[in-house]
């Protein structure tokens, strides 16, 4: 089962920190799409609730050194 969700994301300076968490979270397993916008500070999730978990995406957004939520 396909799950969207939209994450609020604290912390990012520039386009780069954006770019990073992209990277970073779309390699997970089961994330199939990862879009972060730097202008509105809001990152959209697609993924398969079934391999991972909304909080294991925020988790890993933390571990970045950025707030999401």
């Amino acid at each position: 089962i396909m799950t969207k969700i939209e994450l609020n994301i604290e912390g990012m300076h520039c386009g780069a920190c954006a770019t990073g968490i992209q990277m970073f979270v779309s390699q997970m397993d089961g994330v199939s799409s990862v879009f972060v916008d730097y202008d509105t500070k809001k990152g959209t999730f697609e993924f398969d609730s079934s391999k991972v978990t909304k909080d294991q995406i925020i988790k890993a957004i933390e571990e970045l050194g950025y707030k999401a939520n």
